[in-house]
């Protein structure tokens, strides 16, 4: 067995011991107690990181008790339990839920910011990190959905608590996604479709300027412009470069 299918077989157990949830019969076996005295048990499952202890009691008093006076805090800690134990797809769903039952309340932001986490978690998944896989040219799909869940923080929430590192992430995700069009840019060249490829490295300097894979995009549409004959464009993309990386090797001694 060779190290790669050791690894496989590592993921597939740890995979299979994060994506757990309570099952209904998990959720049967809570005792029947008030809301009130199984929450001061989930909090303290949640307070010493027993996250899947604390998710079929909060489960439990979810179901039981949905109108409850602590029925929407409940749903918080169920969602940051999710998060914490790996299960990202009903964490996902759960916040979708309460956004739709509760788009006013208090602490949407909150409920933004953790499905923009659970998000950025599904694209950093640990299978491809452990194989050591360049996922620069995956379609970076969990990373768009992150971008609007953190970008819907900074417009609609500018002073939330949850805004500063919502900026910070939307800063690393941009340079994913960037990343990903210039790997789309040159999967095109390779199959010589060189105004699609051009088209790809436009759209990054047009929506992520100071990223580092912006001048790369302008060697590119440089290129592509001059095997398209398109002398026009290629002169103004070939001028941007030499004003902003006056030392790239293409505008070096005009």
């Amino acid at each position: 067995m060779n190290k790669f299918t050791i690894k496989i077989l590592t993921l597939t157990f740890f995979l299979g011991l994060a994506g757990c949830s309570s099952s209904p019969e998990d959720v049967e076996k809570v005792p029947d107690k008030s809301a009130q005295a199984l929450y001061l048990d989930a909090k303290s499952a949640l307070d010493n990181g027993l996250y899947q202890k604390a998710i079929p009691i909060l489960s439990a008093i979810d179901s039981r008790y949905p109108f409850g006076a602590i029925s929407h805090q409940v749903q918080l800690d169920l969602i940051y339990a999710y998060y914490k134990s790996g299960n990202t797809a009903q964490g996902i769903a759960l916040v979708e839920r309460f956004l739709r039952l509760n788009p006013s309340h208090k602490n949407v932001d909150y409920v933004y910011y953790m499905r923009g986490l659970m998000h950025l978690s599904n694209e950093e998944n640990l299978f491809q990190e452990m194989a050591g896989i360049d996922r620069s040219d995956r379609d970076p799909v969990h990373a768009r959905s992150a971008f609007t869940d953190f970008r819907t923080i900074l417009t609609l929430y500018p002073d939330s608590k949850y805004a500063p590192d919502s900026r910070k992430r939307l800063i690393a995700i941009k340079s994913r996604l960037a990343d990903y069009e210039i790997a789309a840019a040159r999967f095109f060249i390779e199959r010589k479709a060189y105004a699609a490829a051009a088209n790809r490295a436009r759209y990054i300097v047009e929506y992520f300027p100071g990223g580092d894979q912006v001048e790369d995009a302008l060697v590119i549409m440089i290129e592509c412009y001059g095997i398209l004959g398109l002398d026009d464009l290629q002169k103004n993309a070939r001028q941007v470069l030499s004003v902003n990386y006056p030392n790239n090797e293409m505008v070096k001694g005009l």
